[in-house]
């Protein structure tokens, strides 16, 4: 017979289930574990929506790109990015569509992509507000725009 603390156990036989303070001790340490892993993961799940929003300009830059390699032009502001999937009527120049899919000209907050176009200029700007979509702000809610 083995003896621990006040309680007898005999060779060969097992007790059965955990004790509350095994219990509370797990509970202590996945409490530690979320305090401290919880809002990093929180922090690249956010950072990952931008990246992938700035992956999406870049793809949709090189797609305007080739769109102006086509037909000599940018699309005018009104046109919008739509015109990257959609033919624009009595356009004989078009060979696209330079973008896959209209869903791929929203950014991963599921509003669309802000295009505008500058005569003066002749460039273009693509731009998301953020997660909150509102102009300025910082982190997550930060601007982001490529040209």
């Amino acid at each position: 017979m083995i003896k621990f603390g006040s309680r007898q156990v005999v060779s060969g036989e097992r007790e059965d289930g955990i004790s509350l303070f095994e219990m509370l001790v797990a509970v202590a340490i996945f409490a530690l574990l979320a305090t401290f892993v919880g809002p990093r993961v929180i922090g690249y799940l956010g950072r990952s929506q931008a990246d992938v929003a700035e992956a999406q300009m870049a793809s949709i830059a090189t797609s305007l790109e080739l769109f102006y390699l086509d037909m000599g032009r940018y699309p005018e502001g009104d046109e919008g990015l739509e015109v990257l999937v959609v033919q624009p009527p009595e356009e004989t120049r078009w060979r696209g569509p330079y973008f896959s899919d209209v869903a791929g000209l929203t950014d991963p907050w599921g509003r669309p992509y802000l295009y505008n176009y500058e005569d003066a200029t002749g460039r273009f700007l693509i731009q998301s507000r953020g997660r909150d979509g509102e102009i300025g702000g910082e982190g997550e809610n930060e601007d982001l725009s490529r040209s």
